[in-house]
């Protein structure tokens, strides 16, 4: 059973992306129109689980299933849409899970939603650490029960992503 652990930020998650979106690139080749740090690895000084999650994004999101074998070879395991259409989700390291791939075609409005949770919480230390802290105690509240933990931060994030929008279309 997999535990829900938060941390204190890791110094060295941006590296461990670039390690990760090389591997990537080399898979993917032009087929990948860019990639990001996603989540609260991407968010520094921010509590999190212990996983990079990536957002590859592609020309065309139904060629991805032709590199399911690739995907294997390096230790992800694919799983499809995963209950998001539009998405192909891979993750790796079984119960001590190291890195989650989001992966979407360009123009899908999760790209933005991702990458403007993402600013907004950069740009917001406040909302930051209180987020930071809600996790920590949901994950000591939730130990093995990532689906509470989840459902536990989702008014949180539905708060941050109206005022995000705000926020946002205000930078434009």
């Amino acid at each position: 059973m997999r535990k829900v652990e938060v941390c204190s930020y890791n110094e060295k998650a941006n590296e461990m992306f670039a390690e990760e979106a090389e591997k990537l690139n080399l898979i993917f080749g032009k087929e990948m129109v860019d990639i990001y740090h996603i989540g609260s690895t991407a968010v520094q000084g921010l509590k999190s689980k212990p996983i990079i999650d990536m957002l590859p994004v592609v020309k065309d999101i139904e060629k991805v299933d032709q590199y399911n074998d690739e995907m294997k070879k390096i230790g992800y395991q694919p799983k499809g849409e995963n209950g998001i259409p539009g998405r192909r989700y891979f993750k790796k390291g079984g119960d001590n899970r190291t890195h989650h791939v989001h992966m979407y075609q360009l123009g899908s409005d999760e790209i933005k939603r991702h990458l403007v949770f993402r600013d907004y919480l950069r740009n917001h230390p406040d909302v930051m650490k209180s987020y930071g802290d809600l996790k920590e105690k949901l994950a000591k509240q939730f130990p093995y029960d990532i689906d509470s933990y989840i459902n536990g931060k989702d008014p949180f994030v539905r708060e941050i992503e109206e005022k995000e929008l705000n926020w946002f279309n205000e930078l434009i």
